[in-house]
């Protein structure tokens, strides 16, 4: 033997699977197809350890359904590449597929009132806290988390120089959290 399987080998060695479920066989059309189903899938498009996985599961199809083989109808060859591109076609879909958005049945159940009273407490103290900041830090804190302002645009829509802006945050959180603690 030249070191390459001629296609006869092929179905015979996938009939060997087929009617006595030959190890040996298997691994040799193992040894054969997996690289190439695995190379077939990356051209196409499908990330590297997905194809992976995907010509693990390819192979397992052949052993498990190698009942399925009829070779009258396909080479090995044709059969373990429409499987292929079959499991190609299914990662597409289900890659495009998005995900069910989760629902909500039955009704809302109403927020408990000692929890609105607590956030109503919590935000007046916050309030509170805010109004005691120096206005400078104030209307950063207000850019920054009410903006919701990037430290870099707000020192382009200031015109103060980024380390300001940073520094003056920094010290108005520290404030609010000696004030709230």
């Amino acid at each position: 033997m030249t070191g390459r399987i001629e296609q006869t080998d092929f179905t015979a060695l996938m009939l060997a699977v087929r009617d006595q479920q030959d190890r040996a066989a298997f691994a040799a059309l193992f040894q054969h197809f997996a690289p190439r189903v695995k190379g077939f899938l990356m051209k196409s498009g499908t990330e590297a350890a997905l194809a992976e996985d995907c010509a693990q599961d390819v192979m397992a199809v052949l052993w498990n359904k190698a009942a399925q083989f009829d070779p009258a109808r396909a080479s090995v060859a044709t059969w373990v590449f429409t499987i292929a591109r079959n499991r190609r076609i299914d990662i597409a879909r289900r890659a495009r597929r998005p995900e069910p958005e989760v629902l909500d049945w039955g009704p809302d159940t109403e927020p408990d009132q000692a929890e609105i009273y607590e956030a109503g407490q919590e935000t007046a103290r916050l309030v509170a806290a805010l109004s005691d900041l120096p206005e400078k830090q104030r209307a950063l804190i207000q850019r920054a988390f009410y903006g919701e302002l990037s430290h870099s645009e707000i020192a382009a829509e200031t015109g103060l120089p980024l380390g300001t802006i940073k520094s003056r945050i920094r010290l108005a959180l520290e404030r609010l959290r000696q004030n709230l603690s």
